[in-house]
């Protein structure tokens, strides 16, 4: 019997020679007990009742952390008080940021809402940047679906986030001083920042490579921040000060790897095999949206050859996890 879709069906899919359905089969060391299996890494993960059936998705900075305290205090949260004693299984899926683990929970969610959720998608809003190095008037907005013009570069999930991002940005590289159509007091303003058009295109350059996670353009917007808060602080401007120490502290989560939601429309099968179990994600229109488990008793070459060589490290590594999750 195959694996139960991520959405909750219980309907089996054919998925290989199957031995049986690990998501059905309960957790031999029970849940709570496995928590203390997962990395103390940000991921996703999804519990399982009796049945094999999703009951809950969730998100997590630290996965370990995250899922023990569901047998802690839930106090003020009835409705997860009364799920606990019908999880039977635990699964998760490890990410490479806390971005990539929202992005990855949203993407789950949208395609069904399970029992325990209570929000499709998650509460934040997706939204983009878009770099206009126009000369006339250039500038760095944030949008709420890809530009048409200029440089998109996202998606970001979350605006309050995003808006640091924008923020911070335009701190260190003020594009919008460079542009050739300010009045003559905007003109003013940016001479006595040193700023003028001919710094245009070395600021567009570096607001791309910065939210690109380059370490050199990241490294200036974090010092340029640092030294902005410093000299807010001498001046006892003590509210910006800690505007721009938030502005800092989204650097890590704006430019930490984001794979699993992307411009590109790509559609693609991943496929991971260890110790007999496989872990199968899809990735449609650019959003990794569907997650799978079995048990399968011989490795499906055919599936792992055909997975695309950039997500054969990230299905591996969390076949060995899944696999360790159920004992193997």
């Amino acid at each position: 019997m195959a694996a139960a879709q991520a959405s909750g069906d219980p309907r089996a899919v054919r998925a290989g020679p199957i031995v049986h359905d690990a998501l059905g089969s309960r957790d031999p060391l029970g849940a709570r007990s496995t928590c203390q299996l997962l990395p103390e890494r940000p991921g996703v993960y999804r519990f399982r009742d009796l049945r094999g059936v999703s009951m809950y998705v969730g998100r997590a900075t630290n996965l370990r952390s995250r899922t023990s305290s569901y047998w802690g205090s839930l106090k003020g949260r009835a409705h997860l008080r009364r799920m606990v004693p019908q999880i039977s299984a635990l699964e998760a899926i490890e990410c490479a940021s806390v971005h990539e683990a929202a992005w990855l929970e949203r993407n789950i969610l949208e395609r069904g809402l399970l029992r325990w959720n209570r929000a499709r998608g998650g509460q934040e809003v997706p939204v983009w940047l878009v770099l206009d190095p126009e000369p006339r008037s250039p500038g760095l907005r944030l949008t709420h679906g890809p530009g048409t013009e200029g440089i998109t570069i996202g998606p970001y999930l979350g605006a309050d986030r995003a808006r640091l991002i924008r923020s911070g940005i335009l701190r260190v590289w003020p594009i919008a001083a460079t542009g050739t159509g300010l009045t003559g007091s905007e003109r003013d303003m940016a001479a006595a920042r040193g700023v003028g058009p001919e710094d245009r295109d070395s600021f567009a350059a570096a607001i791309q490579d910065a939210l690109a996670g380059r370490s050199a353009e990241v490294d200036q917007w974090r010092a340029g921040l640092a030294a902005a808060r410093d000299r807010a602080s001498a001046g006892l401007a003590f509210e910006l000060a800690g505007q721009i120490m938030s502005e800092m502290e989204a650097i890590g989560w704006a430019t930490g790897v984001q794979r699993v939601t992307a411009l590109e429309r790509i559609d693609a099968d991943v496929h991971g095999w260890s110790e007999g179990v496989l872990v199968s994600l899809q990735i449609r229109a650019g959003r990794m949206e569907r997650w799978r488990q079995a048990l399968v008793n011989t490795e499906p070459r055919r599936k792992v050859d055909r997975t695309p060589e950039q997500w054969r490290g990230f299905a591996a590594a969390n076949a060995r996890l899944a696999a360790s999750l159920l004992g193997r």
